[in-house]
């Protein structure tokens, strides 16, 4: 039986785009005047040192470029992500691909031009009053004067941007199009295709047969691939090494990192607290053991319910619901942009073939922060739209209090703001209830949430470090190099009552924030950071301080933002403040389970 089409879907479940250009042929119109307008750019080259105001005028047009393509960007894109197999909308994504290469080459002297000015001239440029607005942007932009190329160098770079992101391509288009995955029965004994989104549902099933046989038949199908999703992959850091090579960073993860304003000791100061505090995983493997009282317990046995008697399917109407109610402590302006999302069709939620698979929030300054969902009627996926919407709400409210220049934020920060919004819907969920039943239920999730975000977050984030570092040390990142080094590191995550089944040691294949340069520790440290901001909103009303930090986009560094909204990122005090709470969930749990 196959997946339902784009075109059979109900248009209120779908995303309106027609906000951003009205018809296709309105992105053709507005793409070519972009291609036409880029020589433009080339009048400042050269000139940016001539005077204050050409440093200006060349900076506006930079942005004024910039900000229309990413409004080309959001539109092409999105239309591929709703149907990954339609070939218009495939042809646009790789056009608009070709035009990213072009607007980076033709911006590409800027930074570098700005950089190597004279710092006393450049000095005397900033304290004309229209540049006042761009200080913090300037500081930033000085801060990667050490790893900045000269000008011709950086375009040859910006130039050849489609060829270094071919892997990550590729990968993007079997993982979504092109991988089968085959036929399963479900719980109701009809044979259904295999997708991402039924193995979730499916490693739910109370029927251990039923797990297997999806965790096996999706395995076996990423397995069979092993070599070409290591090839993938391997190209992938290999880049990630060439350029922090050639721009003097002493490794990849300092150059993303600190891309972001963030220091390297924030990362290692995650990976060494995770691991200090692995006893809590153990644990509650132990506990998922014994209450599922299986002489074994597999990889995929660690999403099915401990929960027996309680039965929480949710609609998508009454997440909805949900949503609005748990987010209520932050105020009636926050959720009158939580109603706008529902109302104006900012959200694509379901599933249908060909679909990117998975959920995130996207858009640019000038559109509507859109949410790609492919949802499930399950809590996990309430959380899923929680967590989306605060990316959404965070876009949002950074947009209209920023000016376009610091219109977005760091990655880093974005994660603290879904998370927080987690946070806020398990303390709405456990006092919704005195049932020990459905409390035991919710406290499950919440353990499951936690040990999805930071443990496994921070596995994954090792495992990039490592395969990172192999290849800087010039050891070839083989498919049976990395399932030896996955395997050993999932053991030591789950410890001593998992089974070390062999399919799990080719998790790498599947897993698409590998290709994202050191992205994945932030979640982790958004949990933990979370976890602070979730508790001062809640008990100590803290909700306005908060929102500063969500209007705030990039106009301080994000550490300092942070500091501003009560948590010291730079200290492992947030990270042990969020194990406290889990082991406190955790013991709760365990008290009810073994009533």
């Amino acid at each position: 039986m196959g997946q339902i089409t784009r075109e059979e879907l109900p248009e209120e479940l779908t995303w309106d785009l027609t906000t951003v250009f009205k018809t296709d042929e309105d992105y053709q119109k507005a793409f070519s005047q972009l291609q036409a307008e880029l020589p433009k750019l080339a009048e400042y080259q050269g000139h940016l040192a001539d005077s204050a105001e050409k440093l200006l005028a060349g900076l506006e047009e930079d942005l004024r470029i910039e900000r229309a393509f990413e409004k080309l960007y959001v539109y092409a894109h999105q239309k591929f992500d709703q149907d990954t197999a339609n070939s218009t909308y495939a042809g646009m994504n790789a056009q608009v691909q070709d035009l990213l290469a072009q607007v980076s080459s033709a911006t590409a002297f800027l930074q570098p031009e700005v950089l190597a000015m004279d710092e006393g001239l450049l000095k005397d440029y900033l304290a004309s009053p229209k540049l006042a607005p761009y200080q913090h942007f300037f500081d930033v932009l000085l801060s990667e004067k050490a790893h900045t190329l000269p000008a011709d160098q950086e375009a040859l770079l910006a130039g050849a941007s489609t060829i270094m992101s071919a892997s990550e391509q590729t990968f993007s288009v079997l993982d979504n199009a092109d991988i089968d995955f085959g036929d399963v029965m479900d719980e109701k004994g009809e044979i259904k295709e295999l997708t991402n989104g039924l193995y979730a549902i499916m490693l739910r099933s109370k029927n251990p047969a039923q797990r297997q046989e999806a965790f096996q038949s999706l395995y076996d199908a990423y397995m069979a691939l092993q070599n070409t999703f290591a090839s993938t992959l391997s190209a992938t850091v290999k880049k990630h090494n060439f350029l922090a090579r050639v721009r003097h960073y002493q490794s990849a993860q300092e150059a993303a990192v600190t891309s972001n304003q963030i220091p390297v000791t924030v990362y290692k100061t995650l990976a060494e607290k995770v691991d200090a505090h692995l006893d809590l995983l153990h644990r509650y493997v132990a506990l998922r053991k014994q209450v599922l009282g299986q002489k074994e317990l597999h990889n995929y046995d660690l999403y099915v319910s401990l929960v027996d008697d309680v039965d929480f399917p949710v609609t998508y109407e009454k997440a909805k619901e949900i949503a609005l109610a748990a987010l209520a402590p932050l105020g009636e302006d926050y959720l009158a942009v939580v109603k706008k999302a529902f109302s104006e069709r900012w959200i694509d939620v379901v599933e249908n073939k060909g679909k990117r698979s998975g959920a995130y929030s996207g858009g640019a300054y000038d559109t509507n922060p859109y949410i790609l969902l492919n949802w499930q009627d399950t809590l996990d996926n309430v959380y899923t739209l929680v967590h989306e919407m605060g990316h959404t709400v965070h876009s949002y409210m950074t947009r209209h209090n920023q000016p376009y220049h610091y219109g977005d934020y760091p990655i880093f920060l974005a994660e603290i703001a879904s998370t927080t919004n987690e946070g806020l819907l398990t303390d709405y969920l456990l006092k919704q209830t005195d049932d020990e039943k459905v409390k035991a239920f919710i406290l499950n999730q919440y353990l499951d949430g936690f040990k999805g975000t930071v443990f496994r977050q921070t596995q994954f984030a090792e495992f990039e470090a490592w395969i990172h570092e192999q290849d800087a040390a010039g050891q070839p990142l083989t498919a049976e190099a990395m399932a030896d080094f996955y395997g050993q590191l999932n053991q030591k995550f789950y410890g001593p009552d998992l089974v070390a089944d062999p399919e799990i040691a080719y998790e790498w294949t599947r897993i698409p924030h590998f290709y994202y340069n050191f992205y994945v520790y932030q979640y982790a440290t958004g949990e933990a950071a979370a976890t602070s901001l979730a508790q001062g909103i809640l008990t100590h009303n803290q909700a306005e301080s908060y929102k500063d930090y969500l209007k705030a986009g990039s106009s301080a560094n994000p550490l300092d933002v942070m500091r501003q909204a009560g948590v010291d990122m730079e200290k492992g005090a947030y990270l042990d403040a969020a194990f406290a709470v889990f082991e406190e969930r955790l013991t709760e749990l365990e008290k009810l389970l073994k009533k």
